[in-house]
């Protein structure tokens, strides 16, 4: 199978763009850093994570919970600014990957492939450019992402362009920050889309790779939590792979998932509702030292799923 990929055509678009954002990131040199251009980087990331997350992942995906209509769009908005391609295309290739996990079908599996090309080498193929629309008949349905699977590239060129704009308002207003528009595009919105990227990438890599296994899945899923802290809860493979409906990935307090805390806010707030629980058996399948480890807070996620708030 390696040998396969090896023999794959690799698209000159996709390499061209992925190698000149790499490369552009080096910028920085003439731009120079300054403490307001990391802070948005930061922000831009967290945000964007969390929408890839709960958005393109948990809602689009696996339909692990329901959303208003305008928490839809702004999910489906920030995550397509994420550069990750449209909603359609990253939940029909994460679909496929569930069905055929570690296995010659699933093709970013480090166990088939290797993990380079796991992490990355699959998104330079014109194998994977396409949009499965038979994966995703519920989702294609759905003019506003069907538009932003065809012209994806349209929320990042806004993003981009606003925090140029940003930068340069700011060099004008107020000089003492030391910012510019060319340093807020190169260290807000690039360096903060790089990270997406590849920790995006590594729940693929990683995630299948190294770690530890709770459960007997079929595939190589693992539980890394270093992958977590860098997804905002998806290092929790081993987890989701076993349950992959469930709208959070770690089931236990000590697994980090502020995913599943913001999504919890957000139903307190009645904007989400029907959050779908971990199962009870996945902590009866868990050793006994772990169930006996569980707190409160981990058993309400027995609840029904129908006791969360109701849509307005």
């Amino acid at each position: 199978m390696r040998a396969a990929a090896r023999e794959t055509r690799f698209d000159p678009r996709s390499c061209t763009a992925l190698l000149a954002m790499h490369a552009a990131a080096f910028a920085v040199i003439w731009t120079g850093v300054s403490p307001v251009a990391l802070g948005v980087a930061a922000l831009l990331f967290l945000v964007r994570g969390f929408a890839l997350t709960a958005g393109y992942h948990r809602l689009f995906s696996h339909r692990s919970f329901r959303a208003t209509r305008p928490v839809q769009i702004v999910l489906a908005v920030v995550a397509t600014s994420a550069a990750q391609m449209g909603p359609l295309w990253w939940a029909a290739h994460h679909r496929r990957h569930h069905r055929e996990s570690d296995g010659p079908g699933d093709i970013h599996s480090p166990a088939v492939f290797g993990l380079f090309w796991a992490h990355m080498g699959w998104l330079l193929s014109d194998q994977h450019s396409r949009t499965a629309i038979e994966e995703v008949p519920d989702l294609a349905s759905d003019p506003l992402l069907r538009w932003l699977d065809r012209w994806h590239f349209v929320p990042t060129l806004v993003l981009a362009t606003a925090c140029f704009a940003l930068g340069h308002a700011l060099a004008r207003t107020a000089p003492q920050l030391g910012t510019s528009g060319a340093q807020m595009l190169v260290v807000g919105f690039l360096w903060s889309t790089l990270a997406a990227y590849h920790s995006t990438y590594a729940v693929n890599s990683l995630g299948h790779s190294f770690g530890t296994r709770r459960y007997e899945t079929g595939d190589n899923s693992r539980n890394n939590a270093f992958v977590a802290l860098l997804t905002l809860g998806e290092g929790w493979q081993n987890n989701h792979h076993r349950f992959p409906s469930a709208a959070r990935t770690g089931f236990f307090w000590w697994e980090f998932d502020p995913t599943w805390w913001f999504l919890r806010a957000l139903a307190a707030l009645g904007l989400v509702w029907e959050l779908r629980p971990v199962p009870a058996e996945a902590y009866a399948a868990a050793p006994r030292a772990l169930r006996s480890k569980k707190t409160a807070g981990t058993s309400a996620t027995h609840a029904n799923p129908n006791a969360s708030p109701a849509k307005p």
